[in-house]
């Protein structure tokens, strides 16, 4: 009985080979169906996250959609020339405001390095203050107006224009429209008012100058505001940071905190204490580059001072 029974018992309590090699297949197949389902579930996901931001982009309004364009191209070194018109404001051989300033900041602008060269841009070209400081080469042609030369010349923004003509709209100091003009017609040209124009972006360089930090009129031990200007290449400042020190004659603390653009191109600190200087200042253009101008500031700055750093984008 008992030699009779021993395969049937063998059978019933140990799995066969087959039995083995069908339970691995299901459970090979088992992972294979949840590793499929977890890789259409992302795609899924992703496809919905794709078609958000189709549908985010598509109900972004067309105007705000052509203002980036517009802002784009301005602000680009490699969208060559482009249409605008012209204005000017202020005397004829003068630099545009009365104070020689502007919605950037700048003052002495019939000084050098502008020279009464200085424009005011509409918001592609101001971009709320981040243009500040940017040079531009405009030209006007002769089949624009016949006084035109077609030779280009370099304009820096120095001012926010707010009521453009056009979608490009430079209103330029006397000085700089009549510069436009064939030698003698500088007058006959702005006795036009109103004239079409082309510009592009180039590089901003001032020989002799390095990148100068002014101190603000109203700036206290709580509140610093600064006026940065002459900065060689982009021209402009997109963000600042500003460090501290541990004491007037210690060394620096280590940690950059951000300053906030204020207007056009001076930015401030707020600060429930008083800050300790020498204060340190770094820069970044909107091209990415980055400048440190350590201990610039020294502790015992004044307002409405300048303090004149050692360092240059170029």
């Amino acid at each position: 009985m008992s030699a009779a029974g021993s395969p049937g018992v063998h059978e019933a309590g140990q799995s066969s080979p087959e039995k083995e090699e069908s339970s691995r297949r299901g459970t090979t197949v088992a992972l294979l169906t949840i590793f499929a389902i977890a890789i259409v579930s992302v795609l899924v996901a992703y496809g919905a996250h794709s078609q958000q931001q189709q549908q985010q982009q598509q109900q972004q309004p067309p105007q705000q959609q052509q203002q980036n364009n517009n802002n784009e191209a301005a602000s680009s070194y490699y969208s060559g020339w482009l249409p605008a018109k012209a204005t000017w404001y202020g005397l004829p051989n003068g630099a545009g405001p009365y104070d020689n300033g502007g919605a950037c900041g700048f003052k002495h602008t019939n000084q050098y390095p502008f020279m009464s060269m200085g424009s005011c841009g509409n918001e592609p070209i101001f971009k709320d203050g981040k243009g500040c400081g940017r040079c531009y080469q405009i030209r006007c042609l002769s089949s624009s107006n016949p006084a035109c030369s077609g030779m280009p010349e370099t304009v820096i923004i120095t001012d926010m224009n707010y009521y453009p003509v056009s979608k490009y709209h430079f209103d330029l100091s006397g000085t700089a429209f009549g510069r436009m003009a064939l030698p003698g017609l500088n007058d006959k040209l702005r006795h036009a008012g109103i004239i079409d124009i082309q510009f592009r972006r180039v590089p901003c360089y001032f020989p002799g100058l390095t990148i100068n930090f002014h101190v603000q009129h109203g700036s206290n031990p709580f509140y610093l505001a600064v006026l940065i200007e002459y900065e060689d290449l982009d021209g402009d400042v997109v963000q600042v940071d500003l460090m501290e020190s541990r004491s007037a004659y210690g060394p620096p603390t280590g940690y950059w905190e951000p300053m906030h653009e204020s207007w056009g191109s001076i930015w401030r600190m707020d600060s429930n204490r008083p800050l300790q200087g020498p204060f340190s200042l770094r820069i970044q253009s909107d091209s990415g580059k980055t400048l440190v101008a350590n201990n610039v500031i020294p502790a015992n700055w004044m307002p409405n001072t300048d303090y004149r750093s050692y360092v240059q984008f170029s």
